[in-house]
Protein backbone atom coordinates (compact mmCIF):
# COMPACT_ATOMS: atom_id res chain seq x y z
CA UNK A 1 0.00 0.00 0.00
CA UNK A 2 2.99 2.31 -0.41
CA UNK A 3 5.26 4.71 1.43
CA UNK A 4 5.49 4.51 5.23
CA UNK A 5 4.52 7.51 7.35
CA UNK A 6 5.03 8.38 11.01
CA UNK A 7 1.58 9.60 12.05
CA UNK A 8 -2.03 8.43 11.83
CA UNK A 9 -3.92 11.55 13.01
CA UNK A 10 -3.87 14.94 11.32
CA UNK A 11 -5.09 18.50 11.86
CA UNK A 12 -6.58 21.00 9.43
CA UNK A 13 -3.20 22.73 9.41
CA UNK A 14 -1.64 19.49 8.16
CA UNK A 15 -4.11 19.34 5.27
CA UNK A 16 -3.60 23.00 4.36
CA UNK A 17 0.19 22.83 4.52
CA UNK A 18 0.32 19.55 2.64
CA UNK A 19 -1.83 20.99 -0.17
CA UNK A 20 0.47 24.02 -0.34
CA UNK A 21 3.54 21.81 -0.67
CA UNK A 22 1.79 19.54 -3.16
CA UNK A 23 1.02 22.57 -5.35
CA UNK A 24 4.63 23.73 -5.11
CA UNK A 25 6.03 20.31 -6.03
CA UNK A 26 3.59 19.89 -8.91
CA UNK A 27 4.76 23.22 -10.35
CA UNK A 28 8.36 22.11 -9.88
CA UNK A 29 7.64 18.92 -11.81
CA UNK A 30 6.14 21.03 -14.59
CA UNK A 31 9.43 22.92 -14.83
CA UNK A 32 11.37 19.67 -14.94
CA UNK A 33 9.30 18.50 -17.90
CA UNK A 34 9.93 21.81 -19.65
CA UNK A 35 13.69 22.09 -19.04
CA UNK A 36 14.79 18.48 -19.46
CA UNK A 37 15.67 17.74 -15.85
CA UNK A 38 14.14 14.25 -15.95
CA UNK A 39 16.47 11.42 -16.91
CA UNK A 40 16.20 10.17 -20.50
CA UNK A 41 18.47 7.11 -20.38
CA UNK A 42 17.81 3.56 -21.55
CA UNK A 43 14.86 1.67 -20.03
CA UNK A 44 15.20 -0.29 -16.82
CA UNK A 45 12.53 -2.52 -15.32
CA UNK A 46 11.49 -3.81 -11.93
CA UNK A 47 8.55 -5.40 -10.16
CA UNK A 48 6.54 -5.68 -6.97
CA UNK A 49 5.08 -9.05 -6.07
CA UNK A 50 2.52 -9.41 -3.29
CA UNK A 51 2.08 -12.81 -1.67
CA UNK A 52 0.08 -14.44 1.11
CA UNK A 53 1.42 -16.38 4.06
CA UNK A 54 -0.54 -19.57 4.71
CA UNK A 55 -0.47 -21.97 7.65
CA UNK A 56 -0.43 -25.80 7.32
CA UNK A 57 -4.25 -25.75 7.25
CA UNK A 58 -4.00 -23.41 4.19
CA UNK A 59 -5.65 -20.54 6.06
CA UNK A 60 -3.95 -17.12 6.22
CA UNK A 61 -1.03 -17.04 8.65
CA UNK A 62 -0.66 -13.64 10.40
CA UNK A 63 3.11 -13.91 10.73
CA UNK A 64 4.44 -11.09 8.56
CA UNK A 65 6.38 -9.19 11.23
CA UNK A 66 8.16 -12.34 12.40
CA UNK A 67 8.93 -13.26 8.80
CA UNK A 68 10.35 -9.82 8.03
CA UNK A 69 12.64 -9.96 11.06
CA UNK A 70 14.09 -13.25 9.87
CA UNK A 71 14.44 -12.24 6.23
CA UNK A 72 15.95 -8.82 7.10
CA UNK A 73 15.87 -7.60 3.50
CA UNK A 74 14.87 -3.97 2.72
CA UNK A 75 13.27 -5.18 -0.52
CA UNK A 76 10.84 -7.39 1.44
CA UNK A 77 8.23 -5.23 3.15
CA UNK A 78 4.84 -5.52 4.88
CA UNK A 79 1.50 -5.04 3.21
CA UNK A 80 -1.96 -4.19 4.52
CA UNK A 81 -2.68 -7.46 6.35
CA UNK A 82 -0.49 -9.38 8.75
CA UNK A 83 -0.60 -12.31 6.30
CA UNK A 84 0.56 -10.25 3.26
CA UNK A 85 4.11 -9.49 2.20
CA UNK A 86 5.59 -7.60 -0.75
CA UNK A 87 8.78 -8.47 -2.66
CA UNK A 88 10.49 -5.73 -4.66
CA UNK A 89 12.86 -6.40 -7.54
CA UNK A 90 16.02 -4.44 -8.20
CA UNK A 91 16.09 -2.22 -11.29
CA UNK A 92 17.41 -4.15 -14.29
CA UNK A 93 18.56 -2.96 -17.71
CA UNK A 94 16.25 -4.49 -20.32
CA UNK A 95 18.71 -6.30 -22.58
CA UNK A 96 20.45 -9.65 -23.03
CA UNK A 97 19.23 -12.19 -20.49
CA UNK A 98 17.46 -9.63 -18.29
CA UNK A 99 14.29 -11.70 -18.03
CA UNK A 100 16.10 -14.75 -16.71
CA UNK A 101 17.91 -12.53 -14.22
CA UNK A 102 14.56 -11.21 -13.01
CA UNK A 103 13.32 -14.79 -12.66
CA UNK A 104 16.45 -15.78 -10.76
CA UNK A 105 16.15 -12.89 -8.35
CA UNK A 106 12.48 -13.55 -7.66
CA UNK A 107 13.06 -17.26 -7.18
CA UNK A 108 15.92 -16.62 -4.76
CA UNK A 109 13.89 -14.10 -2.75
CA UNK A 110 10.93 -16.45 -2.48
CA UNK A 111 13.18 -19.33 -1.43
CA UNK A 112 14.78 -17.16 1.24
CA UNK A 113 11.37 -16.10 2.54
CA UNK A 114 10.06 -19.66 2.52
CA UNK A 115 13.09 -20.83 4.52
CA UNK A 116 12.27 -18.15 7.07
CA UNK A 117 8.60 -19.08 6.95
CA UNK A 118 9.26 -22.75 7.59
CA UNK A 119 10.27 -21.92 11.15
CA UNK A 120 6.96 -20.09 11.54
CA UNK A 121 4.92 -22.97 10.12
CA UNK A 122 3.96 -20.88 7.10
CA UNK A 123 4.47 -20.87 3.33
CA UNK A 124 4.18 -18.21 0.69
CA UNK A 125 1.46 -18.35 -1.93
CA UNK A 126 1.39 -16.20 -5.08
CA UNK A 127 -2.25 -15.96 -6.11
CA UNK A 128 -4.59 -13.11 -7.01
CA UNK A 129 -7.07 -13.97 -4.24
CA UNK A 130 -6.35 -16.67 -1.68
CA UNK A 131 -9.30 -19.12 -1.95
CA UNK A 132 -9.27 -19.81 1.80
CA UNK A 133 -9.50 -16.19 2.92
CA UNK A 134 -12.68 -15.67 4.95
CA UNK A 135 -14.50 -12.55 6.09
CA UNK A 136 -13.07 -12.89 9.58
CA UNK A 137 -9.53 -12.69 8.18
CA UNK A 138 -10.30 -9.28 6.68
CA UNK A 139 -10.94 -7.53 9.97
CA UNK A 140 -8.98 -4.72 11.61
CA UNK A 141 -7.41 -7.25 13.99
CA UNK A 142 -5.44 -8.50 10.96
CA UNK A 143 -4.28 -5.04 9.84
CA UNK A 144 -0.50 -4.64 9.87
CA UNK A 145 0.28 -2.20 12.72
CA UNK A 146 1.57 0.68 10.62
CA UNK A 147 0.45 4.31 10.83
CA UNK A 148 -0.10 4.50 7.07
CA UNK A 149 -2.71 1.76 7.08
CA UNK A 150 -4.61 3.12 10.08
CA UNK A 151 -4.59 6.62 8.59
CA UNK A 152 -5.82 5.41 5.18
CA UNK A 153 -8.65 3.50 6.79
CA UNK A 154 -9.75 6.48 8.89
CA UNK A 155 -9.51 8.99 6.04
CA UNK A 156 -11.41 6.89 3.50
CA UNK A 157 -14.30 6.44 5.92
CA UNK A 158 -14.17 10.13 6.81
CA UNK A 159 -14.69 10.92 3.12
CA UNK A 160 -17.50 8.35 3.09
CA UNK A 161 -19.08 10.14 6.09
CA UNK A 162 -18.99 6.84 7.95
CA UNK A 163 -21.06 4.98 5.37
CA UNK A 164 -20.03 1.31 4.90
CA UNK A 165 -18.45 0.11 1.69
CA UNK A 166 -20.71 -1.76 -0.70
CA UNK A 167 -19.10 -4.79 -2.33
CA UNK A 168 -21.17 -6.07 -5.24
CA UNK A 169 -19.65 -8.47 -7.74
CA UNK A 170 -21.83 -10.40 -10.15
CA UNK A 171 -20.10 -13.21 -11.98
CA UNK A 172 -21.00 -16.88 -12.16
CA UNK A 173 -22.18 -16.35 -8.58
CA UNK A 174 -23.19 -13.12 -6.87
CA UNK A 175 -21.51 -11.49 -3.87
CA UNK A 176 -23.27 -8.58 -2.18
CA UNK A 177 -22.19 -7.31 1.24
CA UNK A 178 -21.33 -4.26 3.33
CA UNK A 179 -17.92 -3.63 4.88
CA UNK A 180 -16.77 -1.07 7.46
CA UNK A 181 -13.02 -0.89 6.86
CA UNK A 182 -10.51 -1.11 4.00
CA UNK A 183 -9.35 -4.63 4.85
CA UNK A 184 -11.14 -6.11 1.83
CA UNK A 185 -8.19 -4.83 -0.18
CA UNK A 186 -5.93 -7.29 1.65
CA UNK A 187 -7.61 -10.15 -0.21
CA UNK A 188 -6.21 -8.89 -3.53
CA UNK A 189 -2.54 -9.53 -4.35
CA UNK A 190 -0.80 -8.37 -7.52
CA UNK A 191 2.29 -8.58 -9.69
CA UNK A 192 3.10 -4.99 -10.60
CA UNK A 193 5.61 -4.11 -13.32
CA UNK A 194 7.73 -0.96 -13.40
CA UNK A 195 9.14 0.41 -16.65
CA UNK A 196 11.39 3.47 -16.65
CA UNK A 197 10.60 5.67 -19.65
CA UNK A 198 11.98 8.74 -21.34
CA UNK A 199 9.85 11.86 -20.78
CA UNK A 200 9.23 12.28 -24.51
CA UNK A 201 7.93 8.68 -24.75
CA UNK A 202 6.04 8.58 -21.47
CA UNK A 203 2.62 9.55 -22.83
CA UNK A 204 2.86 6.95 -25.60
CA UNK A 205 3.89 4.20 -23.15
CA UNK A 206 1.18 5.24 -20.68
CA UNK A 207 -1.47 5.12 -23.39
CA UNK A 208 -0.19 1.83 -24.79
CA UNK A 209 -0.33 0.36 -21.29
CA UNK A 210 -4.03 1.19 -21.17
CA UNK A 211 -4.62 -0.23 -24.64
CA UNK A 212 -3.16 -3.64 -23.69
CA UNK A 213 -4.59 -3.80 -20.16
CA UNK A 214 -7.53 -5.95 -21.26
CA UNK A 215 -5.46 -8.61 -23.05
CA UNK A 216 -2.90 -8.58 -20.22
CA UNK A 217 -5.65 -9.33 -17.69
CA UNK A 218 -7.16 -12.03 -19.89
CA UNK A 219 -3.91 -13.96 -20.37
CA UNK A 220 -2.85 -13.63 -16.70
CA UNK A 221 -6.21 -14.08 -14.88
CA UNK A 222 -5.82 -15.90 -11.56
CA UNK A 223 -8.58 -14.74 -9.18
CA UNK A 224 -11.92 -16.52 -9.74
CA UNK A 225 -12.96 -17.14 -6.11
CA UNK A 226 -13.75 -14.91 -3.14
CA UNK A 227 -15.40 -16.24 0.04
CA UNK A 228 -16.21 -19.44 -1.85
CA UNK A 229 -18.10 -17.59 -4.59
CA UNK A 230 -17.18 -18.12 -8.26
CA UNK A 231 -17.11 -14.60 -9.65
CA UNK A 232 -14.92 -13.04 -12.39
CA UNK A 233 -11.81 -14.60 -13.92
CA UNK A 234 -9.98 -11.64 -12.33
CA UNK A 235 -12.21 -10.83 -9.35
CA UNK A 236 -9.32 -8.84 -7.90
CA UNK A 237 -10.18 -5.94 -10.24
CA UNK A 238 -13.69 -5.09 -8.94
CA UNK A 239 -12.69 -6.11 -5.42
CA UNK A 240 -9.85 -3.60 -5.22
CA UNK A 241 -11.84 -0.79 -6.84
CA UNK A 242 -14.70 -1.18 -4.38
CA UNK A 243 -12.46 -1.81 -1.35
CA UNK A 244 -10.98 1.71 -1.44
CA UNK A 245 -13.99 3.61 -2.76
CA UNK A 246 -14.40 7.06 -1.19
CA UNK A 247 -18.05 7.11 -2.23
CA UNK A 248 -17.93 10.47 -3.97
CA UNK A 249 -17.91 11.57 -7.61
CA UNK A 250 -16.62 8.93 -10.02
CA UNK A 251 -13.76 11.24 -11.03
CA UNK A 252 -12.48 11.11 -7.44
CA UNK A 253 -12.47 7.31 -7.03
CA UNK A 254 -8.99 6.25 -5.98
CA UNK A 255 -8.74 2.94 -7.89
CA UNK A 256 -9.75 3.25 -11.52
CA UNK A 257 -8.83 2.62 -15.14
CA UNK A 258 -8.60 6.32 -15.80
CA UNK A 259 -10.87 8.62 -17.77
CA UNK A 260 -8.92 9.36 -20.94
CA UNK A 261 -5.58 8.91 -22.64
CA UNK A 262 -2.74 11.34 -22.05
CA UNK A 263 -2.98 13.93 -24.80
CA UNK A 264 0.44 15.59 -24.83
CA UNK A 265 2.28 14.62 -21.68
CA UNK A 266 2.01 12.33 -18.70
CA UNK A 267 2.31 15.50 -16.65
CA UNK A 268 -1.45 15.79 -17.18
CA UNK A 269 -1.90 12.91 -14.72
CA UNK A 270 0.04 14.64 -11.95
CA UNK A 271 -1.97 17.83 -12.52
CA UNK A 272 -5.15 15.76 -12.22
CA UNK A 273 -3.84 14.35 -8.93
CA UNK A 274 -3.71 17.86 -7.49
CA UNK A 275 -6.91 19.17 -9.06
CA UNK A 276 -9.19 16.18 -8.63
CA UNK A 277 -8.22 14.02 -5.68
CA UNK A 278 -8.64 15.05 -2.03
CA UNK A 279 -5.56 14.47 0.10
CA UNK A 280 -5.75 11.24 2.11
CA UNK A 281 -2.45 11.33 4.02
CA UNK A 282 -1.31 14.91 4.81
CA UNK A 283 1.94 13.76 6.39
CA UNK A 284 4.40 16.67 6.37
CA UNK A 285 8.04 15.90 5.66
CA UNK A 286 11.27 17.85 6.02
CA UNK A 287 12.50 16.88 2.56
CA UNK A 288 13.40 19.70 0.16
CA UNK A 289 10.87 20.37 -2.63
CA UNK A 290 13.27 18.75 -5.12
CA UNK A 291 12.58 15.34 -3.58
CA UNK A 292 8.85 15.68 -4.47
CA UNK A 293 8.06 13.84 -1.23
CA UNK A 294 4.50 15.15 -0.89
CA UNK A 295 3.73 14.69 -4.58
CA UNK A 296 4.91 11.08 -4.44
CA UNK A 297 3.00 10.33 -1.23
CA UNK A 298 -0.21 11.74 -2.72
CA UNK A 299 0.31 9.87 -5.99
CA UNK A 300 0.73 6.69 -3.95
CA UNK A 301 -2.84 7.02 -2.65
CA UNK A 302 -4.33 7.04 -6.16
CA UNK A 303 -4.31 3.47 -7.42
CA UNK A 304 -4.77 3.76 -11.17
CA UNK A 305 -4.40 0.41 -12.91
CA UNK A 306 -1.65 2.12 -14.91
CA UNK A 307 0.10 4.67 -12.74
CA UNK A 308 2.94 7.09 -13.49
CA UNK A 309 5.63 7.31 -10.83
CA UNK A 310 8.55 9.60 -10.09
CA UNK A 311 11.73 7.95 -8.85
CA UNK A 312 15.29 9.04 -8.11
CA UNK A 313 18.56 7.33 -8.98
CA UNK A 314 21.53 6.97 -6.64
CA UNK A 315 22.73 10.44 -7.65
CA UNK A 316 19.36 12.01 -6.90
CA UNK A 317 18.36 12.58 -10.52
CA UNK A 318 14.61 12.15 -11.08
CA UNK A 319 13.10 9.79 -13.64
CA UNK A 320 9.68 8.63 -14.81
CA UNK A 321 8.29 5.11 -14.49
CA UNK A 322 5.04 3.52 -15.60
CA UNK A 323 3.60 1.06 -13.09
CA UNK A 324 1.44 -1.58 -14.78
CA UNK A 325 -0.81 -2.88 -12.00
CA UNK A 326 -3.39 -4.99 -13.79
CA UNK A 327 -1.96 -8.49 -13.26
CA UNK A 328 -2.52 -10.82 -10.30
CA UNK A 329 0.25 -12.56 -8.42
CA UNK A 330 1.24 -16.05 -9.63
CA UNK A 331 0.57 -18.70 -10.61
CA UNK A 332 4.35 -19.40 -10.75
CA UNK A 333 7.57 -17.46 -11.14
CA UNK A 334 7.73 -18.68 -14.74
CA UNK A 335 4.23 -17.32 -15.43
CA UNK A 336 5.00 -13.97 -13.82
CA UNK A 337 8.19 -13.38 -15.80
CA UNK A 338 6.51 -14.53 -19.02
CA UNK A 339 3.79 -11.94 -18.37
CA UNK A 340 6.50 -9.34 -17.82
CA UNK A 341 8.23 -10.27 -21.08
CA UNK A 342 4.93 -9.93 -22.94
CA UNK A 343 4.25 -6.49 -21.49
CA UNK A 344 7.75 -5.08 -21.95
CA UNK A 345 7.91 -6.25 -25.55
CA UNK A 346 4.51 -4.76 -26.29
CA UNK A 347 5.47 -1.40 -24.83
CA UNK A 348 8.57 -1.16 -27.01
CA UNK A 349 6.56 -1.96 -30.12
CA UNK A 350 3.32 -0.07 -29.54
CA UNK A 351 4.89 3.10 -28.12
CA UNK A 352 6.92 3.47 -31.33
CA UNK A 353 4.29 2.37 -33.84
CA UNK A 354 3.86 4.86 -36.66
CA UNK A 355 0.12 4.71 -35.99
CA UNK A 356 -0.30 5.24 -32.25
CA UNK A 357 -2.69 2.59 -30.93
CA UNK A 358 -4.56 5.21 -28.92
CA UNK A 359 -5.47 6.90 -32.22
CA UNK A 360 -7.05 3.63 -33.39
CA UNK A 361 -8.90 2.55 -30.26
CA UNK A 362 -11.26 4.88 -28.43
CA UNK A 363 -10.46 5.23 -24.76
CA UNK A 364 -13.96 4.05 -23.85
CA UNK A 365 -13.37 0.93 -25.94
CA UNK A 366 -10.06 0.23 -24.15
CA UNK A 367 -11.87 0.66 -20.84
CA UNK A 368 -14.71 -1.60 -21.94
CA UNK A 369 -12.23 -4.25 -23.05
CA UNK A 370 -10.39 -4.12 -19.74
CA UNK A 371 -13.46 -4.93 -17.67
CA UNK A 372 -14.70 -7.52 -20.20
CA UNK A 373 -11.38 -9.35 -19.91
CA UNK A 374 -11.40 -9.12 -16.11
CA UNK A 375 -14.85 -10.70 -16.12
CA UNK A 376 -14.47 -13.38 -18.79
CA UNK A 377 -10.72 -13.89 -19.16
CA UNK A 378 -9.74 -15.59 -22.41
CA UNK A 379 -13.42 -16.00 -23.33
CA UNK A 380 -13.82 -12.23 -23.73
CA UNK A 381 -14.51 -10.44 -26.99
CA UNK A 382 -13.26 -6.85 -27.08
CA UNK A 383 -13.02 -3.87 -29.44
CA UNK A 384 -9.63 -3.72 -31.14
CA UNK A 385 -7.42 -1.50 -33.27
CA UNK A 386 -9.02 -2.34 -36.60
CA UNK A 387 -12.46 -1.27 -35.39
CA UNK A 388 -13.77 -4.80 -35.00
CA UNK A 389 -14.84 -6.61 -31.86
CA UNK A 390 -12.75 -9.77 -31.74
CA UNK A 391 -12.00 -12.69 -29.43
CA UNK A 392 -9.14 -11.64 -27.17
CA UNK A 393 -7.42 -14.95 -27.95
CA UNK A 394 -7.24 -13.97 -31.61
CA UNK A 395 -5.93 -10.50 -30.73
CA UNK A 396 -3.17 -11.97 -28.58
CA UNK A 397 -2.17 -14.66 -31.09
CA UNK A 398 -2.35 -12.68 -34.35
CA UNK A 399 -1.39 -9.18 -33.23
CA UNK A 400 0.13 -8.91 -29.77
CA UNK A 401 2.49 -11.88 -29.64
CA UNK A 402 4.22 -10.87 -32.91
CA UNK A 403 4.49 -7.30 -31.61
CA UNK A 404 5.99 -8.48 -28.32
CA UNK A 405 8.58 -10.61 -30.14
CA UNK A 406 9.58 -7.68 -32.30
CA UNK A 407 9.71 -5.34 -29.31
CA UNK A 408 11.97 -7.63 -27.29
CA UNK A 409 14.25 -8.03 -30.28
CA UNK A 410 14.54 -4.25 -30.64
CA UNK A 411 15.42 -4.00 -26.95
CA UNK A 412 18.29 -6.43 -27.43
CA UNK A 413 16.82 -9.34 -25.51
CA UNK A 414 18.62 -12.55 -26.50
CA UNK A 415 16.78 -14.75 -29.06
CA UNK A 416 16.63 -17.75 -26.71
CA UNK A 417 15.19 -15.49 -24.00
CA UNK A 418 12.48 -14.19 -26.31
CA UNK A 419 11.43 -17.64 -27.42
CA UNK A 420 11.45 -19.12 -23.93
CA UNK A 421 9.40 -16.48 -22.12
CA UNK A 422 6.99 -15.63 -24.91
CA UNK A 423 6.71 -19.35 -25.59
CA UNK A 424 5.05 -19.69 -22.19
CA UNK A 425 2.47 -17.09 -23.23
CA UNK A 426 1.89 -18.87 -26.54
CA UNK A 427 1.47 -22.26 -24.85
CA UNK A 428 -0.86 -20.83 -22.22
CA UNK A 429 -2.91 -19.34 -25.02
CA UNK A 430 -2.91 -22.63 -26.94
CA UNK A 431 -4.07 -24.69 -23.95
CA UNK A 432 -6.37 -21.98 -22.66
CA UNK A 433 -5.26 -22.80 -19.11
CA UNK A 434 -4.70 -19.65 -17.10
CA UNK A 435 -4.51 -19.80 -13.33
CA UNK A 436 -8.20 -18.90 -13.12
CA UNK A 437 -9.21 -21.69 -15.48
CA UNK A 438 -7.06 -24.23 -13.65
CA UNK A 439 -8.71 -23.29 -10.34
CA UNK A 440 -12.19 -23.69 -11.79
CA UNK A 441 -11.28 -27.01 -13.44
CA UNK A 442 -9.90 -28.31 -10.14
CA UNK A 443 -13.13 -27.37 -8.35
CA UNK A 444 -15.24 -29.03 -11.06
CA UNK A 445 -13.33 -32.28 -10.50
CA UNK A 446 -12.90 -32.15 -6.71
CA UNK A 447 -15.90 -30.06 -5.54
CA UNK A 448 -15.65 -26.56 -3.99
CA UNK A 449 -13.09 -27.47 -1.34
CA UNK A 450 -11.12 -24.23 -0.97
CA UNK A 451 -8.57 -25.79 1.39
CA UNK A 452 -7.92 -28.66 -1.02
CA UNK A 453 -7.75 -26.22 -3.94
CA UNK A 454 -5.18 -24.05 -2.15
CA UNK A 455 -3.05 -27.06 -1.19
CA UNK A 456 -3.05 -28.39 -4.76
CA UNK A 457 -2.32 -24.94 -6.16
CA UNK A 458 0.60 -24.42 -3.78
CA UNK A 459 2.08 -27.81 -4.60
CA UNK A 460 2.03 -27.00 -8.31
CA UNK A 461 3.43 -23.52 -7.69
CA UNK A 462 6.34 -24.93 -5.74
CA UNK A 463 7.12 -27.31 -8.62
CA UNK A 464 8.15 -24.27 -10.67
CA UNK A 465 6.11 -25.37 -13.68
CA UNK A 466 4.00 -22.75 -15.50
CA UNK A 467 0.24 -23.08 -15.02
CA UNK A 468 -0.54 -24.34 -18.51
CA UNK A 469 1.27 -27.58 -17.56
CA UNK A 470 -0.53 -28.11 -14.25
CA UNK A 471 -2.63 -31.25 -13.88
CA UNK A 472 -5.80 -31.61 -11.78
CA UNK A 473 -4.37 -34.16 -9.36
Amino acid sequence: MGQAIAASQFTQHDFDEFSKRLRQETRLLERWFADGTLEDGEPTVGYELEACLVAPDMLPAPQVDALLKQVADPLVVPELATFNVEFNGTATRLQGNALSRLAGELTATLEQANRAGSGLQSRLTMIGILPTVRPEHLALDFMTPRDRFRALNARIFELRHGRPLQLLIEGRDRLDLEWRDVMLEAAATSFQLHLKVKPEESARVYNASKVVSGPMVAISANSPYLFGRDLWDETRIPLFEQAVSVGGPILQERANFGFRYAERSILETFRANFDRYPVLLPHLMDSPPERLAHLCLHNGTIWRWNRPLIGFDACGRPHLRIEHRVMPAGPSVADAIANAAFYFGLMRNLARDERPPESRLLFLHAQKGFYACARAGLAARIPWLDGQTLPVTRIIKDDLLPRARQGLAELGIDPAEREHWLGIIAERLETGQTGARWQRAWVERHQPDMVGLTAAYLAHQESGQPAHRWTLD
